[in-house]
């Protein structure tokens, strides 16, 4: 065998060594990296849906206060029948925070229904915030700690309404000296009211008025009116240089009577309208309505 012969097989058989010594080390780690890590925490999934079944409120529910959580929770949630519940903003600051209690046994593994009652305050209409759910760990063990969070929407009703008077009849603020009702503006009686903001609070406050919704307390107090009237409702209204002009519906003729009832019925509405300080006049339409 000539040296030449030699020295290309030393060659290729040194290339051939060096081949499979890559492939050996490249499929080692490969296997490698699928070999499941010994020294990583397996944790537990987020929603710990095999633990805890939210049922109020879902996830962006609109919640006022005072609100309701309801749901079913495993028995290992709760320590001493309750579990610690929690409402955040978004920066983490606590905006309220209440316990939940179990509706049954729970000395059990199995699901038990639970309630809470979460009432908080905000100072704008709306708020995003979110709710958690913790489970009760007596042990104090950071490893125990499970907690569920669900992002809600704060809504603020006192922040979208506005208060507003209707103005109903107390005879016994309008008597003479004798005795006698007068049937004058004397007895008129507000009461305050709740309305929604909107575009047409004269209207809302109007209609809400015609409802004559007295309550039992004011009503003790004297408080009375004749509305409802069947048939009689607002139709609709327009407002010009401080003149409100309202347009009823009077299908029954409900409107017409006495000098003293049509007055009383003229003067409450009257007096709920005057109270925005845009109105200054109040005529009602048609022209026939409470005419004695």
């Amino acid at each position: 065998m000539n040296k030449a012969l030699i020295i290309t097989l030393t060659i290729v058989l040194v290339l051939a060594g060096v081949v499979n010594w890559y492939l050996f080390f490249s499929n080692s780690a490969e296997n490698q990296s699928v070999l499941p890590n010994q020294n990583t925490t397996t944790t537990l999934p987020d929603d710990y849906s095999d633990l805890i079944k939210v049922e109020s409120p879902q996830p962006n529910q609109v919640i006022q206060s005072p609100f309701i959580i309801t749901g079913q929770a495993r028995g290992t949630w709760f320590f001493e029948a309750s579990f610690p519940v929690k409402l955040i903003d978004l920066s983490g600051n606590i905006i309220s925070q209440t316990i939940a209690t179990a509706k049954g046994d729970w000395m059990t593994e199995s699901f038990v229904p639970f309630t809470s009652i979460l009432s908080f305050e905000i100072t704008t209409t709306t708020q995003q915030a979110v709710l958690i759910l913790h489970n009760d760990n007596p042990s104090g063990l950071a490893e125990n700690d499970k907690e569920v969070r669900i992002p809600v929407v704060l809504q603020n009703l006192s922040a979208s309404q506005r208060s507003v008077q209707l103005f109903y009849y107390n005879p016994n603020l309008d008597k003479d000296i004798e005795g006698n009702v007068l049937c004058t503006r004397q007895g008129l009686a507000p009461v305050e009211r709740q309305i929604p903001i909107t575009q047409t609070p004269i209207q809302d406050t109007v209609r809400l008025l015609l409802k004559g919704q007295i309550t039992s307390q004011e009503r003790a107090k004297g408080i009375t009116t004749e509305y409802p009237l069947e048939g009689f409702s607002l139709k609709g209204a327009s407002l010009n240089n401080g003149v409100l002009t309202l347009t009823f519906n009077d299908f029954y003729n409900q409107t017409t009577g006495g000098s003293c009832r049509v007055g009383i019925l003229w003067f409450q509405i009257e007096a709920t309208a005057k109270q925005f300080s845009e109105v200054n006049e109040v005529k009602f339409m048609p022209q026939e309505l409470f005419q004695p």
